[in-house]
């Protein structure tokens, strides 16, 4: 009669002992965790120093070595920068109705209008040709949405000689027509769309038809609802875009009060003695603020942008 030994249990509650096993199983998560924290304080730390910096004393802006964490922390940039922005003035419809405020707020409506402006149309005119392209099938609809992609391979640089041109014809320099006017529809955009909506099935199209649906009810109820992720991140895009939109808006506008925070912040952190970094970087915290909110605020949907990004990549260009 042969016995067996019973396995050795650890007593309930008695912790995991620490073995050269254990610690060889979770050495790729060890190191995958050093590696994501490294990229991470890589990744932060400029964003850090602009809030650092920003905080700093003007005398101490310069310091060698800098101070790692302000010795003096204080919120003069900032209220200088409001103050050495000026007075503006905000005028409506009526140019004879205005509202005095300081130039700094009037830079963040003017930012804030053009973007959210230009982010709708973007959206709106990007989702009708991504339908056209993805669902509609007429005389040469691939030669046109390969010419739209070649687009693409041209810098932004080379056209903005013949943009001025078009819109001084137009008479709309310094106005924020000539600002929203060349960004109505984007390459990427239609392109985004244009993929995610031919993965939309047909026979939803055809039986709204079969009820009598025009084409803009099935666009309208059908498509845009079923396309809300891509779309979301078609807005995204655009809205990051546009708030952080520089050369344009100076080459368009003029006038002060008309300039957006990126242009007017370009103006008021220099002197005679030379460019004042606690200003810069004050202005930089300020405009990056609506950038940081709306990010965390909409966190997963570019999350979901990077993954529907990768399908498309990988399905190709149909």
């Amino acid at each position: 009669m042969t016995s067996t030994a019973a396995p050795i249990s650890r007593p309930l509650g008695q912790p995991r002992r620490f073995t050269l096993t254990l610690l060889w199983s979770k050495l790729p998560q060890v190191i995958t965790l050093i590696l994501l924290t490294v990229v991470a304080v890589i990744s932060l730390f400029p964003l850090y120093w602009l809030f650092n910096t920003a905080l700093t004393p003007a005398t101490s802006t310069v310091k060698l070595p800098p101070d790692i964490i302000p010795a003096h922390a204080t919120l003069n940039n900032f209220t200088e920068i409001i103050q050495k922005a000026g007075q503006g003035k905000l005028r409506w419809l009526n140019p004879d109705q205005f509202i005095v405020m300081p130039r700094l707020y009037l830079w963040f409506i003017n930012t804030a209008f053009i973007t959210i402006l230009s982010t709708a149309i973007h959206v709106l005119f990007d989702s009708m040709a991504g339908y056209a392209f993805a669902k509609k099938k007429f005389p040469g609809s691939n030669v046109f949405f390969w010419m739209i992609l070649a687009a693409l391979m041209i810098p932004g640089q080379v056209t903005l000689v013949p943009l001025y041109l078009m819109i001084t014809k137009l008479k709309l320099i310094n106005s924020f027509a000539g600002v929203i006017l060349p960004g109505l529809a984007d390459v990427i955009g239609i392109f985004l769309l244009k993929q995610f909506i031919q993965t939309l099935p047909s026979e939803l199209e055809d039986a709204a038809r079969v009820d009598g649906a025009s084409e803009w009810s099935i666009y309208t109820r059908i498509i845009v609802p079923l396309s809300a992720p891509a779309l979301a991140v078609t807005a995204i895009f655009a809205f990051q875009r546009y708030w952080n939109s520089f050369l344009w808006p100076l080459i368009v506008l003029q006038s002060p009060d008309l300039f957006t925070l990126q242009v007017g912040l370009s103006f008021v952190h220099t002197s005679e003695f030379g460019t004042q970094y606690g200003l810069l970087m004050a202005g930089a915290a300020m405009a990056a603020i609506p950038m940081i909110i709306f990010f965390f605020a909409f966190q997963k949907y570019f999350m979901q942008g990077l993954r529907i990004s990768y399908e498309i990549s990988k399905c190709g260009v149909h």
